[in-house]
């Protein structure tokens, strides 16, 4: 057990909130206590981060400066990829094999936007007046308010941290309270890699304090948010009342469709991926599952002997496929859900239990679970669950299908598995989500824009919409005509 401080403006001091602690899911062991931030830690930060941005120091750096920075954090992150995942899977349960492939991927996100700052251009537009010439530039906005959630905290961090300072802010972090290892790591390695005190500071605590300190104060000007739709809908209220941008990444109950010409083994396999890796912990979790009548059963079937075959465990150790859920209140409520569906009709093909292994009773793990015999429109197919809990709905043609797809306050992301390709890129044009795959699952590039429709959320992240996402666009008039302006004649 580690005595862990915050950061806070180049500072590693003791936070002035309460004390809080980083859990290990798989048995309850304390990882590391702190201090947590308080509003005065807000309030420092901020000033601080203020005045950074505005330096010349950080202000005056050209674009490959800035990049050169990121491209150090990079490096960093690659050479310490088994270290970082093992602290990562101390944090939140996840097994190595999971968290190695999220710190590679906060490793190519620093990358990328190192890049993208570097060859981001502003533009010409074509001239109206020939006597005006036009420019636009993007400039940045100035402190940045970052809220992750702790389902995967390297990933989710880099991709606002990386993006808002390559495009010349300062970043303000706040770590889901379960999860301030890696953030605070992150902030080690920035600072290693010589980033301007005041540009960067982790203040771990509760939502409701230091996020909603961060979100109300005068200086910041972008609120970026990922984790639950209500969270996200209260920032969205504050953003408005300061006319102030917001990125907002929300909570999903994605369909996964399965037509009548699919590969069995291929779709069964990628459904399962698609739901129980991470133990269902994910937005993108493929939750609801369609599939044609003419399948439904073999694939079942199939789907059915894959989950019972998933090995559950310590996620330190190699080969698991699911660790622990985060801690035994969030267990409680996927318990709870597989209880409702009962309840609403469905019946418990697999799992719907917690292990009865007793070398699991310190952690918080939950069986992967597969239900049938619920319609869409229970509340089990209608509110996400975030856990490892699969629920199958045969279809008998597309119209039924679409609208069944469609029919949620979500919209983050999808699944097709078919072979005839045109008419799944037809299907897509009629899915309302942010994000779809066909087959395959979960797969992402960080060249490429993510992010939802409907409660899903708002704005992007990734690509070069993600670095365009912490900048203002500004446009300039230049006068060709030395002559003087005759209205006043």
């Amino acid at each position: 057990m580690e005595t862990l401080k915050i950061f806070l403006a180049g500072r590693w001091c003791e936070g002035r909130g309460e004390e809080m602690s980083s859990v290990f899911p798989a048995d309850g062991t304390v990882n590391a206590r702190l201090r947590a931030a308080n509003v005065d830690d807000v309030n420092d930060a901020v000033a601080a981060a203020e005045k950074a941005w505005r330096a010349p120091t950080w202000r005056g750096l050209v674009p490959h400066q800035r990049a050169e920075i990121l491209h150090r954090v990079s490096d960093l992150i690659t050479e310490q990829v088994e270290s970082l995942a093992q602290l990562q899977t101390r944090d939140n349960g996840k097994p190595l094999a999971e968290t190695r492939g999220l710190v590679m991927s906060a490793a190519a996100t620093a990358r990328y936007f190192a890049a993208a700052c570097e060859v981001l251009e502003g533009e010409l537009p074509p001239q109206r007046n020939p006597e005006v010439m036009t420019l636009s530039q993007y400039q940045p906005l100035g402190v940045i308010a970052a809220i992750t959630p702790w389902n995967s905290p390297i990933a989710s961090e880099m991709q606002k941290v990386a993006p808002a300072l390559a495009a010349g802010n300062a970043v303000v972090l706040k770590p889901a309270e379960a999860t301030p290892l890696m953030a605070l790591k992150l902030a080690e390695l920035f600072e290693q890699a010589g980033l301007p005190a005041g540009l960067l500071s982790v203040l771990p605590g509760k939502g409701s304090v230091i996020g909603e300190a961060l979100a109300r104060h005068p200086l910041v000007k972008k609120i970026s948010f990922t984790g639950g739709t209500s969270t996200g809908r209260h920032l969205a209220h504050v953003a408005a009342e300061k006319l102030i941008p917001t990125s907002l990444e929300l909570g999903g109950k994605s369909p996964t469709i399965v037509l009548e010409d699919a590969d069995l083994e291929q779709a069964a396999r990628g459904i399962c991926y698609g739901i129980f890796s991470s133990a269902g912990q994910a937005c993108i979790a493929g939750s609801r599952l369609f599939v044609h009548r003419s399948l439904y059963q073999p694939l079942l079937v199939r789907l059915c002997e894959l989950t019972a075959g998933l090995r559950i465990g310590n996620p330190l150790q190699p080969g698991i496929h699911l660790g622990p859920l985060i801690n035994d209140k969030h267990r409680q409520s996927v318990a709870d859900y597989v209880a409702l569906a009962q309840q609403e009709g469905g019946r418990i093909l697999i799992g719907g239990e917690v292990p009865a292994d007793p070398r699991l009773a310190a952690g918080s793990y939950y069986l992967p679970t597969i239900i049938e015999g619920l319609c869409n429109r229970a509340r089990t197919c209608q509110e996400e669950i975030f856990g490892p809990v699969l629920v199958a709905m045969p279809f008998d043609d597309e119209e039924q299908l679409i609208a069944q797809a469609n029919d949620s306050v979500y919209g983050l992301a999808a699944g097709i598995w078919t072979r005839d390709f045109p008419r799944a890129m037809a299907l897509a044009g009629l899915l309302e989500v942010g994000t779809l795959w066909i087959n395959t699952y979960k797969t992402f590039s960080i060249s490429t824009p993510f992010g939802g429709y409907k409660q899903s959320g708002l704005g992007r992240e990734k690509g070069l919409h993600g670095i365009q996402a912490y900048m203002q666009q500004k446009s300039l008039y230049l006068s060709l005509n030395n002559q003087p302006n005759r209205w006043s004649d």
